[in-house]
């Protein structure tokens, strides 16, 4: 097992602890395990119990209860919670605003038990008599609810996929008769979560592959079974489906299964006007065929420069590939540095010298120490007295290590109001300002625009911090008008940010998009908050080429001096 699932045990233990019974310390023994395994650099597979038991947040009894997961693929107290606690009180915690704590205060004062319970106890106003709630919390509650009712079923993170993708790789390499095993459909895509997955094999003996796929130990169901296609739900609930092709028609077939309905509609209408067939098995002109071993040639024989996966959604990539004029999609060699990063000072859980030191062996050439601010209070921000200590801190780290800038700067939490949360003067003698909305993230439209264009207006602020506010499958995002606050953005020169944390991925592809033609810069930051954080630069660069964005359009592509020129 993974990291990532012995981590998601752990987590859904404390979920259940947590509901079920008042027990602080428990539940953060095993949310603080959770963490480190899933931080941890090593598998837990390939460590010996005697350092398991030595990390951080982990001890004797943690260690153990990982060896039964990693011999048995569960753990008994986790099957015996889910006994105890019905998976519809579990399915509470799925509710913006809710949390564990008032979850159980519904189940024990009014026998809430899932979520048409929750409903029915909202509806009849039962929660607002309850002490503690009131009328505003059973409102919000109602709203979430309808939320959650509109929202589709929950798809996987692109994040969480690539792990059962590598995994999925390495097995069906190890196959006799494969040449060539890839994944195409919207993993390919690099969409920011996926439904399914979709794998392209390249063999001659198709037979062996199949039955390869089936022997993987993920597997929990055999859905078909065929000389050339064999589909598969995993443990995980993702399904597989596999296609074995000829190496001769291995080009028109990844075309064929990784750009959206859309865009293969739109290419074989392309096709049909030059006389010519287009389908999975390869390109053809009066049956004989005349490309579909790879796909730049299937592309150039439809007169189209090759296009990148990413941007294969029939959003005017087809025009441009005739027209030559295709964006030079960002890269991560054209990044230079990292403008939002956390350390031990607030919410981190690496030291500033650690991450300075993480972030130059990736090639960095400056990073923004940014932590949050004062009123975060439950991620000890930072006040006015303890920046300035930060500030002699970043200097001495910075003097240490040699071969990297470190920028004084801060994520200050935008008010209610759209003020910041620090006073000018302090903002006035820092490098860099990120600033971000984390709470009442659910006000109207109207006010959430005024409170972010007043954040924008002020010449302190160099970058809108995570502009929606949204956690993937778990947190709907604020409502605001993006056009609007992008036309601000681009009168008053601020720039917003592609959060590259896997389950923020925020601005969203479309955003990207709307922000490039706008004319609003971006900076592309990955928001870490440990060293290892620094990889997830990777979703965001995804996010950032499937809205066409090219070096220019962000900030921290430019040398440290061309940036300070930049600044506002």
């Amino acid at each position: 097992m993974q990291n990532q699932e012995i981590a998601k045990i752990f987590d859904e233990v404390a979920d259940m602890i947590e509901v079920s019974e008042d027990n602080f310390f428990r539940v953060r023994a095993y949310r603080n395990a959770a963490r480190t395994i899933r931080d941890s650099s090593k598998q837990m597979a390939d460590m010996q119990p005697q350092v398991i038991q030595k990390l951080p947040g982990i001890g004797a009894e943690i260690s153990k209860k990982i060896g039964v997961i990693l011999a048995t693929g569960e753990l008994p107290l986790h099957r015996e919670l889910q006994q105890k606690v019905p998976a519809g009180i579990i399915a509470l915690l799925r509710v913006p605003g809710l949390g564990p704590k008032r979850a159980r205060i519904l189940v024990e004062q009014l026998k809430v038990r899932d979520l048409n319970d929750l409903k029915k106890a909202a509806q009849t106003g039962a929660i607002a008599t309850i002490r503690g709630f009131g009328s505003k919390i059973q409102d919000q509650i109602l709203r979430s609810l309808a939320q959650l009712e509109q929202r589709p079923a929950t798809r996987t993170l692109f994040a969480d996929a690539a792990l059962t993708v590598e995994q999925l790789l390495t097995h069906l390499r190890n196959s006799r008769g494969i040449e060539h095993v890839e994944p195409a459909g919207s993993f390919r895509r690099r969409r920011e979560t996926v439904g399914d997955l979709d794998l392209l094999a390249v063999s001659s003996e198709p037979a062996p592959v199949m039955e390869r796929l089936v022997s993987f130990a993920g597997v929990a169901e055999v859905i078909a079974k065929g000389e050339t296609k064999t589909s598969v739900k995993l443990n995980n609930g993702l399904q597989v489906d596999l296609r074995v092709v000829p190496r001769s028609s291995y080009g028109a077939a990844m075309v064929y299964f990784t750009g959206s309905q859309a865009h293969c509609v739109h290419l074989r209408r392309v096709a049909i006007k030059h006389g010519l067939l287009l389908n999975e098995y390869g390109l053809y002109r009066d049956g004989v065929a005349i490309a579909g071993a790879e796909e730049n040639e299937v592309y150039a024989a439809l007169g189209l420069k090759w296009i990148p996966p990413e941007l294969r959604e029939d959003r005017g990539e087809i025009e441009a590939a005739e027209a030559a004029r295709l964006p030079r999609l960002i890269e991560r060699e054209d990044l230079r540095g990292d403008l939002h990063t956390h350390t031990t000072y607030t919410d981190g859980r690496s030291s500033m010298e650690q991450m300075a030191k993480a972030a130059r062996e990736r090639g960095l050439e400056y990073i923004a120490i940014t932590d949050h601010s004062q009123r975060l209070a439950m991620a000890r921000g930072l006040d006015p007295k303890r920046l300035a200590e930060q500030w002699r801190e970043i200097e001495r780290v910075e003097k240490k290590i040699g071969g990297i800038r470190l920028l004084r700067g801060i994520e200050v939490d935008i008010l209610e109001d759209g003020s910041l949360d620090l006073p000018d003067d302090t903002l006035d003698e820092l490098e860099w300002v990120v600033a971000s909305v984390h709470y009442k993230l659910n006000q109207s439209s109207a006010e959430m625009t005024q409170r972010m264009i007043t954040a924008i207006r002020n010449p302190r602020v160099d970058v809108i911090g995570h502009p929606s506010g949204r956690l993937l499958n778990c947190r709907e995002p604020s409502e605001f008008d993006l056009a609007e606050v992008l036309r601000v953005a681009r009168e008053e020169g601020c720039a917003l940010e592609i959060n590259s944390q896997p389950d923020r991925l925020d601005l969203t592809d479309g955003a990207c998009l709307s922000a490039k033609h706008a004319g609003v810069k971006l900076v592309l930051s990955t928001d870490s908050h440990h060293t290892r954080d620094f990889a997830a630069v990777e979703y965001g660069l995804n996010q950032a080429r499937r809205g066409w964005i090219e070096p220019d359009d962000v900030l921290n592509t430019r040398p440290l001096k061309q940036l300070r020129q930049r600044r506002r």
